[in-house]
Parts: structure tokens; C-alpha cells; sequence
């Protein structure tokens, strides 16, 4: 009955999206507009309705009678019928008064789901948990939540104690991997639950220890925010950013599975519209462009392109001698400045300023040699008649002044002036006086790229400078507008060539409006413009200036200092939720804090929630993790693991020239132990940076690894596959059922931070894990001193 109200749900949206696209609506652009919203909300309609198929209903809850109350609370829990389904979307009978078929999951009313105890059982006395595939239900849970049915319960041995809904989770966190993340709307818990539904408004920073659900409970929050305070966020939308393109693969069908298609997922070398920066540069040069201190240096850059003349310039206007010296182009300048708009918005000043004083000194000087005792009476009286707002016409419009002009103070794009400063020394020396050379070397660039947006010449700590250098030099739209001038003017030209055509028809019927009495020809170039049904999510993404609802930061620890800078411009409301676990921190110019990170934003004025559980880690290699936690930072607790996996982590010693074929052979012995016959598992080998091209080599020669990259536009190692070979940094965030450590003495000494990336790297797995050394382990990882070498 579910499926079927929705595949009806789904035919009705079609019927009205189709019909929405047939209208032929003329009139006023606003008719026009109207109908693009429609077909806007209609196409996400339907791509909610189609997303939500597989799991659509996942739960049930068998409520008291004594909880009817008939008329529920909007802000807590109420019961009209005694059995009330739980799904990913809310879907009523409209044959039976439209009474509710499936509760939204993120509706009040469907809290107890997840919230509900034996101790507190919120009006429930059963919950049951649907595993489905497809159409078809796998299997049924029930959690019995009255206190003398679940004592029965648990002397019979058909419920146990503990997590909510223990079978459906442990079924859930057992599965084997796909290389995209499952949402987990079937199994929240209680504390994840407590954090989804937090409030909207300030900064929520969720921390937890790897396998917590930090990533999953994000997501799902932006889905909740978006159901429960649609009318504040639609309009500007959610931004989620992750670590790396791998990620976003990673995470991109969660939402959509949750209903909710409009939130826009990047990464912080995405957030300059038009680029998808994944370029490669040395951690430290990273680290540089992404501290503070850059903020000074491009606006150093900007002014130094604000230039004087080194000698005067000397032109011809209108048959008339014009000088631009130093102290002229320096008091024109001085005004520009002081208006303190952006680089680019300042020019109209810098120009009409500098016109203005050429235009005064020419009409000074005319009127000084017109005064003259032998200048005739005739061209005497010229001169006294001479105007000077003519003087200023004549200068605007003589293109070698306004040339000269431009090379003073040019128009510059973001990555022209980006550019420009990589690729000469002098630009570099002038905009960062108090650097060392070492440091200067850093962002010297020798060849400029071949496309002013090359994604792989730009790297992502360039993308958030290319943002700031956007701030600093405002938007140049005057070619824009003149642009969209002209095509308004073709359009109606065309328009009124068509109407024409029209209004010459002989055999018109006189009684019979013609064309031309209902409609001009800019009513119809309006009509006949290109229509877009673009979400916010979609214009948000090629707007600069977009300010969004609300922002979500996964591995928030990795972000730079500039990063954050960015990010806060595009939320001024500062509703934001930060996930991460500064003891994952791998990048140089990371989180330390999170104090350090929030306070020149927001002082104070944020809070911190608690993930305690390990739900992806199986206890046997949660510990030895936990010994490297303890160097990383003693005073953290590492979060309980909920199970264990019976599999030990191996140690596999081998030496460089070995080192390849026995991570193959490992690599081969993990795919046929966790990759199914249905193609579910996926094992990771992580390795430092230095070994991966190698690496891939010798797997891609075993049959490995597939030849090749994904093929989206955004790049990242392809999830799909049973083996992937990556380094920990792009392994940020993800999960697999086995892992293949390699080098944990390389990984350590790769970065200052190579005890946080060994973390990270030892904290993958789902199932096993082994670790192939060439020499000896590092003392960090002295629990597996006593495995079996390979």
C-alpha cells in the first residue's frame, strides 16, 4: 500500500510537472517567472519521490493506548493510532481522509523511534525494525518496551539489552562496504538523534573519535534543519564541506536518499565558482597560502597594481597637449582610495578623478592663454566660452587617455591577480615585505597556466586566496551588462520582426484580436528567453556571493585559516554545524583547537557536542589506535567500540625490495575474504604519499586496481571498485572493510602531523586490518610487535 500511494505521488508530480512545461504562458514576465518556479518545485518533487524508493519504510512503533492523544504537540511526541510507520518521507491516504500512511522519520511524532527505553518509554510499547531490499522485507526486529513484556522478552533470549535496535544495526555496520555511504536514517542513536535535531541557529561543533558517525549524523542533520525550518533555509540553501572529491563521491546519495536533493556538496577547492581545484603542491605551501597573513599580502598585491607613473605621460587630445605626471595620478589615486570600495569599483572613481584634474588643468591653462594681451578679440571671446564639463566629453571619450589610465590602475580578475603575483618576483617582493626569501619561494609559480581556471594548475588552498582576491577587487560587471544589453536589444529586434511578419497577414479575420494587440515585442523576447528551473543549491554554486542558510563542515579540523574566512562570509548568519576530532588533524595549517579556529568569528558564542561510541571500529583494532591516541593527545578518552570482529591486526614485515609483492599478496588474501559474491566489500591499502605511484603500478599489474580514474568531473579515487590505493589524507572521512597499512614509519615522518594521519589510517576498517612494514614498526604500534611476519 506504501509503494503504491507513492507511485501515485509520483505519476500526479509527473502529470503536473508536464503540464507546468506545456503552459504557454504569455503576458508578463512575472507569469513567466511564476510558471519556472512551479516546474522548479515540481522537478524536485519528483526527484524526492524517486530517491526515496529503496527503504522507504523502516520502522514501526505499537503505541499505548493510553498515549492516544489524538491531537499531538508540534514540539513533542503525540499518537493518533495505536500503529504508527516510520520512513524517509511522509505519505497520507487521501482515500481515507488523510489519514498519515508513514510519519516523516524527522517529524516530532517519530522521535520515540529513536529515543524511546524500557526505563522511558515515551508512549511505546513496541518498536519494530523493517530491513528491506527493494519491495521486499528481509527481516523484523522487535524491541519490546514494556517493562513486563521485555523482562519476558529477555528470559526467553529473543531481545537483548543495549543499542536500539541492536540486530539492525549490527546487520547494518556488517554489511559489506559498496564504496557509497548508507545513510543511517534505520539506526540512529540515541545521543546521534539528540544532535541532529539540535537547534538552527549559532555554531554546533560535533566532535568524536573516528567511526563515531560524525559524517552520517551531518548529513542527517541537514536533512532535519531542511524539513523543519524549510520556510528560513530553502530559499538559501545548505552548503556540506568535505575534505576531498573522494569524499563528496563518497557521501553524494545520502541526501537524496533522506528526501532532500537541493543541498550543495563541495570541497574548499570548489568554492570559487568555476573551478574544481584539485592541483598538487607541498604540504607547507599549503600551509602558507593558508595563513592569515595572506589576507595582507593580496591586498598588498591589489595596491601595488594601483600605480604611479614613473615619468609623465605625454598625449595628444583634441589637437591639445595632456600631461599625466606623478603628483596628478597620486591625488586621483588618494581619492579612489578613500572611498574604500573594491579594487575594481574604486577605478570609476580613480578615472573620473584623474579626467576631472586634467580637465581643470586644460581649462586653466586655456583660460590663462586667453587672457594673454596678443590673443585676438575673436578667439579671446572662444576661450572665455569655453566649457569645462565639454573638456571632461571630449577626455572620457579619447581612447588613448583612457588607456593610459587603465595601465595605472588596470581591471583585474582573481586569477589574473593571482597569476600575475606567482608567476614575478618583483609582484611577490612587493607584496610581502617582512618574508623571508625561503618563504617568498613558496609561492613562486615559473608558468602561468595555460586557461585562467586550469583545475589542475590551481590547488585547493589557491581557491579560497582566488575568493579573497574576489573580495578585494569587487565585480567588474560592466561587460556583463553591456552583453545582456545587447542580447535584450537583438531579442526584441527579433520579436518585432516576428510580430511584423504577423501583422501583414491578409486573410486575419477583423472581428479576431491580432498578435500585436495583446503582446510587443519585449513581451515576447521575455517570453522566448531560455527558462531556468535551477534549485538554489544549483545558482548558489555559480554566485560568488551567495549567502547560505546554514553551513556544514565535515572534517572541519582540516580547514586552513583563510578556509574559515571564506566559509564565514558565505554564512553572516553564522548557523553552522562543524564536525571533526582535532586528533585526526593532518593537515599543517589545521585545527588545534577549536577555540583557536571560532573565536575571532563568534568569541564564545558557540557549542560542542559528544559522540562517545565507535560504531565502524571492531574493539581488537580500536586499541591499538587507542595507543597512538595517547601520545597524540593523553588527556582524550577514545570512544567505546560497540562489537568485535574476531579478527586480530596483523603485523607483516617485509623490506623495500619485497615491499610491493607483499602488499599485493595482502591486498589479494583481504578482496577474497570481504568481497562478497554480490560485489558488497571494499578493501583500502593507505600509504605515504612517496609510495602510492609505485604502489599502483604493481597492483594495477596485478589486476588490482582498474587502469584509469573515475570519470566525474570532480575526480577522486573511484569507490566502487573492490581495491582502492590512496594516501590518508584522501581516505579522510571514508570507511572500508579491510585496510592494508603500509610504511607506518613513512607515514609518521611524512608531515609534522604523521602520528594524527597513522590515526586516521588505522581507524578505516570495518573488519581487518594489517600493516606491512619494511623494517622495523614504530614504538607507537608495539601491541602488534608480536604478530606473525608474512
Amino acid at each position: 500500500m506504501l509503494y503504491g500511494r507513492l507511485d501515485v505521488r509520483r505519476r500526479e508530480t509527473a502529470d503536473l510537472l508536464a503540464r507546468v512545461l506545456r503552459d504557454e504562458t504569455t503576458g508578463t514576465p512575472q507569469a513567466v517567472s511564476e510558471r519556472d518556479a512551479a516546474a522548479a518545485m515540481y522537478s524536485e518533487q519528483l526527484a524526492t519521490l524517486s530517491a526515496v524508493e529503496e527503504g522507504l519504510c523502516f520502522g514501526r512503533l505499537d503505541v499505548e493506548p493510553e498515549a492516544l492523544t489524538g491531537d499531538a504537540d508540534p514540539e513533542t511526541p503525540g499518537f493518533d493510532q495505536e500503529t504508527v510507520y516510520i520512513g524517509r518521507l511522509g505519505l497520507l491516504d487521501e482515500d481515507h481522509d488523510y489519514e498519515p500512511l508513514l510519519i516523516d522519520w524527522r517529524a516530532p511524532v517519530a522521535r520515540p523511534y529513536y529515543t524511546a527505553t524500557a526505563a522511558n518509554p515515551d508512549g511505546i510499547r513496541r518498536r519494530r525494525h523493517l530491513r528491506t531490499r527493494s519491495r521486499r522485507v528481509l527481516a523484523a526486529d522487535d524491541e519490546i518496551l514494556d517493562l513486563a513484556e521485555a523482562a519476558a522478552a529477555a528470559a526467553s533470549g529473543t531481545q537483548r539489552g543495549g543499542l536500539t535496535g541492536e540486530a539492525t544495526l549490527l546487520a547494518a555496520l556488517t554489511a559489506g562496504r559498496t564504496g557509497r555511504m548508507g545513510d543511517i536514517v534505520a539506526t540512529i542513536q540515541s545521543e546521534q538523534d539528540r544532535i541532529i535535531r539540535s537547534g538552527v541557529n549559532g555554531v554546533l561543533v560535533v566532535e568524536g573519535g573516528p567511526g563515531t558517525g560524525k559524517t552520517a549524523v551531518a548529513l542527517h542533520r541537514a536533512a532535519y534543519l531542511l524539513y523543519t525550518h524549510r520556510r528560513q533555509l530553502a530559499k538559501r540553501g545548505v552548503l556540506v564541506v568535505g575534505p576531498n572529491p573522494t569524499f563528496l563521491r563518497y557521501i553524494e546519495q545520502v541526501l537524496p536518499s533522506l528526501g532532500e536533493t537541493s543541498v550543495l556538496l563541495q570541497t574548499v577547492g570548489e568554492l570559487y565558482p568555476g573551478l574544481a581545484a584539485h592541483g598538487q603542491e607541498p604540504a607547507v605551501q599549503a600551509a602558507r597560502k593558508g595563513d592569515l597573513d595572506m589576507a595582507k599580502v593580496l591586498a598588498a598585491a591589489v595596491r601595488d597594481r594601483q600605480e604611479l607613473p614613473r615619468r609623465t605621460v605625454r598625449l595628444v587630445v583634441d589637437n591639445e597637449p595632456v600631461e599625466i605626471d606623478r603628483d596628478l595620478v597620486a591625488q586621483a589615486r588618494t581619492r579612489a582610495r578613500r572611498t574604500r570600495r573594491p579594487h575594481n569599483d574604486a577605478k570609476r572613481t580613480f578615472v573620473r578623478e584623474a579626467i576631472d584634474l586634467l580637465a581643470r588643468r586644460e581649462h586653466d591653462r586655456i583660460s590663462r592663454q586667453g587672457s594673454h594681451p596678443d590673443v585676438a578679440d575673436s578667439d579671446r571671446r572662444l576661450l572665455d566660452r569655453g566649457d569645462l564639463a565639454d573638456i571632461r566629453a571630449s577626455m572620457r571619450e579619447n581612447d588613448d587617455l583612457l588607456a593610459a589610465l587603465d595601465e595605472l590602475w588596470p581591471t583585474l580578475t582573481p586569477p589574473q591577480l593571482l597569476i600575475d603575483l606567482y608567476t614575478d618576483t618583483k609582484r611577490i617582493t612587493a607584496a610581502t615585505r617582512g618574508w623571508s626569501d625561503a618563504q617568498r619561494a613558496l609561492l613562486r609559480r615559473e608558468k602561468p597556466p595555460q586557461h585562467p581556471l586550469d583545475d589542475t594548475w590551481w590547488t585547493p588552498a589557491d581557491a579560497v586566496l582566488l575568493d579573497e582576491a574576489a573580495e578585494l577587487l569587487g565585480e567588474d560587471d560592466t561587460a556583463e551588462r553591456e552583453r545582456q544589453e545587447r542580447k535584450r536589444e537583438a531579442d526584441e529586434a527579433y520579436a518585432a520582426g516576428v510580430l511584423e511578419i504577423l501583422a501583414m497577414e491578409e486573410d486575419w479575420d477583423p472581428e479576431l484580436l491580432r498578435p500585436t494587440d495583446v503582446v510587443d515585442a519585449s513581451v515576447l523576447a521575455d517570453r522566448s528567453r531560455e527558462s531556468s528551473y535551477a534549485s538554489a543549491a544549483e545558482r548558489a554554486a555559480d554566485d560568488r556571493t551567495w549567502t547560505f542558510g546554514h553551513v556544514i563542515v565535515d572534517e572541519a579540523q582540516e580547514l586552513s585559516p583563510m578556509a574559515w574566512r571564506v566559509l564565514m562570509r558565505r554564512c553572516p548568519s553564522r548557523s553552522m554545524t562543524l564536525v571533526g576530532d582535532v586528533a585526526q588533524t593532518g593537515a599543517r595549517d589545521g585545527a588545534s583547537s577549536w577555540h583557536g579556529v571560532l573565536s575571532p568569528y563568534v568569541a564564545a558564542r558557540w557549542r560542542r557536542e559528544s559522540l562517545t561510541v565507535n560504531y565502524r571500529t571492531p574493539a581488537e583494532i580500536a586499541d591499538v589506535a587507542a595507543d597512538v591516541l595517547a601520545v597524540i593527545d593523553p588527556s582524550q578518552t577514545p570512544p567505546d567500540s560497540v562489537r568485535e570482529s574476531g579478527v586480530p591486526p596483523r603485523a607483516l614485515a617485509t623490506d623495500e625490495a619485497g615491499l610491493a609483492h607483499q602488499v599485493a599478496t595482502t591486498a589479494r588474501a583481504a578482496v577474497d575474504d570481504v568481497v562478497d559474491a554480490e560485489g558488497n566489500g571494499r578493501v583500502a591499502v593507505l600509504a605515504p604519499g612517496a609510495r602510492v605511484e609505485p604502489l599502483r603500478e604493481r597492483l594495477t599489474a596485478d589486476g588490482l586496481l582498474v587502469a584509469g580514474g573515475p570519470d566525474d568531473e570532480r575526480g577522486g579515487e573511484d569507490l566502487e571498485v573492490a581495491v582502492v590505493l590512496s594516501t590518508v589524507a584522501d581516505a579522510k572521512g571514508l570507511e572500508f572493510d579491510a585496510v592494508v597499512l603500509v610504511d607506518p614509519e613513512g607515514m609518521i615522518g611524512e608531515s609534522p602531523r604523521g602520528l594524527n594521519d597513522l590515526y586516521v589510517a588505522l581507524t578505516r576498517a570495518t573488519r581487518s586490518l594489517d600493516v606491512v612494514h619494511p623494517g622495523g614498526l614504530p614504538p607507537v604500534l608495539r601491541r602488534l610487535a608480536g604478530a606473525h611476519p608474512g
